[in-house]
């Protein structure tokens, strides 16, 4: 199975066109079983932005599309529209082995993300009924701290319940977006990814826009990175090769 991440996409001011054209000539030679959007599909939440953006997704070529709102796509009252243009299930069952669940982390006016005390009951209530199944959890805020993106005061504000579900319910890989930074944690059974820009101006660290490749086969699942109209390489290779700008 693969899997293709996409995030922050962040259709009006920064968003740059011609970067996300070769998006989808990629993703559409991949040929994914689905693509995951991890929130900011749009700037400020505007309609010509939801509009202009629906259209873009509508020509992956894939099997599913499952986008979920950033805050950014809250702006404006824009999660008003997000509804209308991205009707989405928050569980996805992908072939027999696969299940992808999604948790909204943006608020109203707000760039910090939050789980919430009830949706964090209903997460651990949900994974717990696929316990046979590689399980991802996907959202749009960034669990973990990530280098290079500056004091972490934006991260999910409830992460540590959040993180505890993660762990005794056994999910297996966490998709987030939000902060345009390619990078991995690996904690023993669990991965913590988090995705880059996909076509945003604003990039950070790794200063290209990326998006990350996905395979899961046997049960083992294998993350790769993407440079738009660029290499592919182990996410991992850029943990492992860390340096800073300066170095």
């Amino acid at each position: 199975m693969i899997i293709v991440q996409l995030s922050d996409i962040h259709v009006g001011s920064q968003f740059q066109e011609s970067v996300f054209e070769k998006v989808i000539s990629e993703v559409n030679a991949l040929k994914p079983d689905a693509v995951i959007v991890t929130g900011d599909l749009t700037n400020e939440g505007l309609a010509k932005e939801y509009e202009k953006a629906k259209h873009l997704l509508s020509r992956l070529e894939t099997k599913k599309i499952i986008a979920m709102s950033g805050n950014h796509d809250y702006r404006n009252t824009g999660y008003l529209l997000f509804k209308k243009h991205f009707p989405f299930e928050a569980v996805n069952e992908l072939g027999n082995d696969v299940v992808v669940v999604t948790i909204g982390t943006a608020r109203p006016d707000r760039d910090e993300g939050e789980v919430g005390y009830r949706q964090n009951l209903w997460l651990e209530r949900t994974m717990k009924k696929y316990a046979n199944k590689i399980k991802i959890l996907a959202m749009h805020h960034h669990l973990i701290g990530i280098p290079d993106t500056g004091s972490a005061r934006v991260e999910v504000i409830d992460a540590g319940d959040v993180l505890r579900t993660i762990l005794a319910t056994k999910v297996n890989l966490v998709l987030c977006g939000h902060k345009h930074r390619p990078w991995i944690w690996n904690f023993k059974d669990l991965s913590v990814v988090n995705a880059g820009t996909a076509s945003s101006e604003r990039v950070r660290g790794l200063f290209e826009n990326t998006y990350n490749i996905i395979t899961i086969k046997n049960r083992k699942i294998a993350v790769d990175l993407k440079i738009v109209g660029g290499k592919r390489m182990r996410l991992e290779s850029i943990v492992e090769n860390y340096a800073r700008s300066e170095e």
